[in-house]
């Protein structure tokens, strides 16, 4: 019989975004986690106490686990059988060229699983999985004679709000038909779960559709904002007093309703392609999801031709201030940032630029060695043609305009998040350019 509540030893393969999060959360509620990685070198990073990823409230709870015991990390996937009775999968799965999840990286631990384990342990599908890949684990271990038992369990945090999201999650999806794992997933759990949200068990296709399901629909509703505020703009209507206006019928919710630049991340742009892809697959095309697509992506060019536009096309020898890197506030995460996609197009048209971003700026220099990086917010604009603010973080809602003014060549803003209010930064001097607002 299984012991509800008591303290469990716990696998979590792959220390990236989810599984260094996970791990250290549920070692916070007293479990033996310990985190493999097969790239040594953040294993050794992590094992000094120094954090691979930003996201705020995680050192507190790492230190703390780390300290005590509860969280530690290795290299060796045999380490990991030998220690845990349940075994987490937290493992990319980026995206092919048909924009399929690449599920390489997966199969490939399965595959090295079913050679190693010898007696029942729960194996959880934390990564975000097409249809039938839980399925594609079962049938792998049965070949093998591997007595483990495969769940399916998918992770709803969001970058920012990632540990309030694990540690106080408004619901919990089990895919699992075996009364084994959903027992044991149930009781490690329930420490989460004290405002009595759901924990809602299902097959396991059912909870990896939902995953892609929940990610797809909120996708949606950004991208909708989005065409609703380029009509605004066209028609004279303000897309803040729509959005209020919006939100406040609990039918349809405040959130993911601002317009801006587009979504970005690891997970919309990743899921929503995978969710197109395996719906032609079924030969089921889903029609919005493939519109939410396209209107993501022309977004930004909206956007750009507001630049080219005030520059007559012109931009090059132009120098550009760029405020924010990260796709958004609150993380150092630069995947499919609209920042960087922006600073591209700017390179190719032979402008010049200087950014500043007070978390992601050494992910941004990866993905763009040349691009000059700035240690402060108001130096990055000396001698700008104009400030790109292309990423909401709270430092930059209440800027001191007199010192931008001073800086910049022109007090020209290109505000591709709506921070700022329009008439207040005109009536400064500044020639204000936002999305959807007149």
């Amino acid at each position: 019989m299984w012991r509800n509540f008591a303290a469990v030893n716990i696998a979590v393969i792959g220390t990236g975004y989810v599984g260094l999060v996970a791990g250290t959360c549920l070692a916070e509620t007293g479990n033996r986690v310990l985190c493999i990685d097969k790239d040594s070198e953040k294993v050794r990073w992590l094992r000094q106490g120094h954090l691979s990823i930003y996201e705020p409230g995680l050192e507190p709870l790492f230190r703390r686990a780390t300290a005590q015991g509860r969280l530690t990390f290795g290299v060796s996937l045999k380490e990991a059988v030998d220690h845990a009775e349940i075994l987490f999968l937290a493992l990319p799965t980026p995206e092919n060229e048909d924009g399929s999840a690449d599920l390489s990286h997966v199969l490939d631990v399965v595959h090295d699983l079913a050679q190693l384990i010898q007696e029942r342990k729960l194996v959880v599908m934390k990564s975000t999985v097409p249809v039938g890949t839980a399925a594609r684990a079962r049938e792998i271990f049965l070949r093998s004679h591997c007595p483990a038992v495969v769940a399916s369990n998918p992770e709803f945090m969001r970058e920012g709000f990632a540990v309030e999201d694990f540690m106080k999650p408004d619901r919990i999806v089990i895919g699992a038909t075996d009364p084994w794992a959903r027992q044991i997933l149930a009781a490690l759990y329930q420490p989460f779960l004290r405002e009595d949200h759901p924990i809602l068990f299902m097959s396991e296709e059912s909870a990896e559709l939902t995953k892609y399901a929940a990610n797809t629909f909120l996708a949606m509703k950004i991208s909708f904002m989005n065409e609703l505020a380029r009509l605004a703009e066209g028609c004279g209507a303000n897309i803040d007093d729509i959005r209020l206006a919006l939100g406040a019928d609990d039918r349809i919710g405040g959130r993911f309703l601002f317009a801006g630049l587009g979504y970005g991340g690891s997970c919309l742009p990743k899921d929503v392609k995978a969710l197109v892809h395996q719906a032609r697959v079924f030969q089921v095309p889903l029609r919005l999801a493939e519109a939410v697509q396209e209107v993501n992506t022309t977004q930004l060019d909206f956007f750009l031709t507001k630049i080219l536009r005030h520059f007559e096309g012109q931009l090059s020898g132009r120098h550009f201030a760029v405020w924010g890197l990260a796709f958004k506030p609150d993380t150092d995460d630069v995947r499919e940032a609209p920042a960087l996609k922006i600073i591209r197009f700017l390179f190719r048209h032979g402008a010049s630029v200087r950014a500043f971003d007070p978390e992601a700026s050494a992910n941004a220099l990866k993905q763009i060695p040349d691009l000059e990086i700035s240690s402060d917010m108001y130096q990055a604009l000396e001698g700008a043609d104009a400030l790109i603010l292309c990423t909401e973080w709270s430092l930059f809602r209440s800027p001191d305009f007199d010192v931008m003014a001073q800086k910049l060549k022109y007090k020209v803003i290109f505000d591709g998040r709506n921070v700022y209010q329009p008439d207040e930064v005109r009536r400064r001097g500044f020639t204000y350019y936002s999305i959807g607002r007149p």
